[in-house]
């Protein structure tokens, strides 16, 4: 028998059901309904309401991208298996094949080992994608990242397989997100962040935009509130002049359209919170800049006409420069197609303009759901889906070997969920690569072979280094050797040679084929160099080894000779069990006189030499005062200091205060380099924009050996290497190690 509080949804659920459906289409939802509330009758979510609220919310999100009633049904039933006494077996009994397998498929995505489910999901509902906590013992809190990076892995491995199962788990995120509100406090951030950074790009790629814009939308509210408040109260207090404007503005393109018999449906573009956030961090812009961008959609009949459209808008309105896209005829690597322009309008102010037929608007809502939205219509739509599904399926291919979860989730948000790039070849074939892309990403997208055999490339004629990033529209040509393979430099990511993560698995492949005794030595090489030039005086291998998962020394020099292991994650993990202060500060030597600290913010005078005054030494949490000096900036008192009491020239005391905190170690440096003009230039440069402050300088020249004597100041032991790397890929520098002071 129905509950009365379920009733009503159930109604508007059927409602929203496609007109197409069949008598058994609609008994088969209804069936599915009817279990589902059944099996769930004493469940309840965390606001309270029945948890069959839950099911028919995700079934109704289904509903709206009229896909097939057998995935309507499984989102009804997505969470009996895993939460109730309904087995796999029932399900294929009562629905059917298709039906056990999305079920199955929901299912296998979250049923994994939870740190400490317990038994409170049954009695509180709604787990939004996390399972509930109990207190847990601290070496279980470590799991936590591992399991969701193995959900998300699994997540990303299913799309391949039958992507209706991925489209019942968004479904299901939107509704929780929905409903994050009733969530505890602790948890909303970690499950938004999550939303935003995995789950709204994951329906970006299957072009659906329809939940992508309200998964960001949602995220964004529990990820940044002030500003997502902030950019809400401003829209809204703009809505009634904006609908104003709108309203007359597609008159005027209504009339223009007409004139030149170019039939079009016209819409104001919804402008969503977080794309106009998004847009003022790329630009670089506060709200005021960008709140009076206007945006208008106009739908023709046909390709021609949006050319048509385009052409008379254009010569009507000013185009604004850089503001034009064709993707109808390069469409993104998600299928979406449409012309993008602005101009500027009759009041001197900008206008978006997107142009696309019906089809590419179905499309574009809809993604790869659309397929079954004009199914009927014949088989190009048919063609077109098993073209989604096959770049799906190719994308996957080569990661389904990566067996670490988190490499493998942060190896699909680089290379599946970045920005894209569109790149030439020197034959005009374009190839569609993630943004931030370099020429060796490049080659091994073309051919495993060409990327071993890299050596140089020239981008729109010119010869460019390894590490340049491609922009769309170059046309590279990649320069080859005869045999040889890949540097182990190019796994390094502080020297950004190799981007994607397409390309590192083919570097490391080549790798992994030489002899292990090689690998070993070389191994031992890479690992006893850097600490070397890092100055650590000892390092326990056999410790190292077992710190970092591994039986014994020898595995970890095999990996780390091979490329499956970085240097840059040895330091790291060494530094994080290591007493890293005591390293940094064993050699380095005490901080030179008249320093300027960014410790200390000067209050109306920023940026004066500071220097901490010897007769009080104040420390960080002191009441302090500056006192004005004669030609060394401000000194740093405590405000008990006697000489600041006794002071009779009050006029030079300023008022200051503790600024950023961050601890930082000077480190004394040695640059060994071929002397060249610019190259002492390029290294400052080079550390500036590592964010080093230089404590000291000295450069010598013998002949044509130049020798850096530097005291930098570093955050800690994986910082220090990072630099003394990048240091070592300037042009003619030999080497760069860290030294004794003196």
């Amino acid at each position: 028998m129905k509950s009365s509080t379920a009733a009503i949804p159930l109604e508007k659920l059927l409602e929203q059901l496609p007109e197409n459906y069949a008598v058994k289409d609609r008994d088969l939802v209804m069936r599915a309904y009817h279990t589902a509330e059944e099996a769930h009758r004493e469940q309840k979510r965390h606001s309270g309401e029945p948890y069959i609220n839950h099911c028919i919310a995700v079934a109704s999100i289904l509903a709206d991208l009229k896909v097939p009633p057998e995935v309507i049904a499984a989102g009804l039933l997505h969470d009996t298996v895993e939460d109730t006494t309904i087995t796999l077996a029932d399900i294929r009994r009562d629905f059917g094949d298709t039906v056990k397998i999305l079920v199955d498929g929901v299912t296998k995505l979250s049923n994994l080992p939870r740190v400490s489910r317990g038994d409170q999901h049954a009695e509180n509902g709604d787990h939004n994608g996390e399972a509930e906590e109990l207190p847990v013992e601290p070496a279980a809190l470590g799991r936590k990242e591992d399991i969701a990076s193995e959900t998300l892995r699994k997540t990303f491995l299913a799309m391949g397989d039958d992507v209706r199962v991925v489209l019942i788990k968004l479904a299901d995120r939107l509704h929780n997100m929905r409903t994050l509100g009733h969530m505890p406090e602790h948890k909303r951030k970690r499950i938004a962040q999550q939303t935003l950074d995995i789950f709204a790009p994951l329906a970006n790629r299957l072009g659906i935009w329809q939940l992508k814009w309200e998964l960001e939308d949602l995220a964004f509210r529990y990820v940044n509130p002030e500003k997502y408040k902030e950019i809400a109260e401003q829209l809204s207090e703009k809505r009634p002049d904006r609908e104003t404007q709108l309203e007359e503005i597609k008159e005027n393109l209504v009339k223009l359209l007409e004139k030149n018999n170019i039939q079009a449906e016209i819409s104001g573009r919804p402008k969503h919170i977080y794309s106009i956030y998004k847009k003022m961090t790329k630009k670089d812009k506060p709200f005021d800049m960008v709140r009076d961008v206007r945006a208008v959609r106009l739908i023709v009949p046909d390709v021609p006409a949006c050319y048509a459209a385009l052409g008379v808008i254009h010569t009507t309105w000013r185009p604004l420069r850089d503001e034009f896209d064709d993707y109808i005829a390069a469409p993104k690597d998600n299928f979406y197609q449409s012309l993008h322009t602005a101009v500027m309008y009759e009041d001197k102010r900008p206008l978006e303009v997107q142009i696309r037929t019906h089809e590419m608007h179905m499309n574009a809502e809809y993604g790869i759901a659309a397929h079954w939205r004009y199914k009927e219509g014949g088989k190009g739509a048919d063609k077109n889906y098993e073209q989604r599904i096959n770049t799906l399926r190719s994308m996957m291919e080569w990661r389904s070997d990566v067996n670490d979860a988190t490499e493998f989730v942060e190896s699909m948000q680089s290379d599946v969920f970045q920005d894209r790039v569109y790149i030439f070849t020197p034959r005009g074939d374009v190839i569609d690569l993630p943004a931030g892309s370099t020429p060796i990403d490049f080659a091994y997208h073309v051919h495993t072979d060409i990327g071993h055999r890299c050596r140089g490339a020239r981008v729109n004629g010119k010869l460019v280094p390894l590490y340049q990033e491609l922009k769309t529209g170059d046309q590279i040509e990649i320069l080859t050797t005869k045999r040889g393979g890949p540097s182990r430099d190019w796994l390094n990511s502080n020297l950004g040679l190799v981007k994607t993560s397409r390309a590192r698995a083919k570097v490391k492949a080549w790798f992994k084929k030489q002899e292990d005794e090689q690998n070993l030595s070389q191994g031992r090489t890479v690992i006893e160099r850097e600490i070397q030039r890092l100055g650590i005086k000892e390092l326990n291998y056999e410790n190292l080894a077992r710190t970092l998962g591994y039986k014994n020394h020898d595995e970890f020099f095999i990996d780390l000779g091979r490329g499956d292991l970085s240097i840059s994650k040895v330091i790291r993990e060494f530094a994080q069990t290591s007493d890293s202060e005591e390293i940094l500060t064993e050699i380095g030597g005490p901080l030179p006189d008249n320093t300027s600290t960014d410790a200390i913010d000067v209050v109306g005078l920023k940026g004066m030499l500071s220097t901490m005054a010897r007769c009080c030494n104040p420390m960080p949490g002191d009441q302090i005062v500056g006192y004005i000096t004669r030609g060394r900036g401000a000194t740093i008192h405590r405000q008990d200091c006697p000489n600041i009491l006794n002071t009779e020239d009050r006029e030079r005391l300023l008022q200051v205060g503790w600024g950023r905190m961050e601890r930082t170690y000077p480190v004394p440096i040695k640059i060994k380099a071929y002397d060249r003009q610019g190259l002492t230039s390029d290294i400052t440069a080079l550390l500036t924009s590592e964010g080093v402050n230089i404590l000291n300088i000295a450069v010598t020249v013998n002949k044509s050996l130049a020798e850096l004597r530097l005291i930098v100041e570093v955050k800690d032991l994986t910082h220090l290497s990072r630099i003394l790397t990048r240091v070592e890929n300037v042009p003619n520098v030999l080497e760069a190690v860290r030294t004794n002071p003196g």
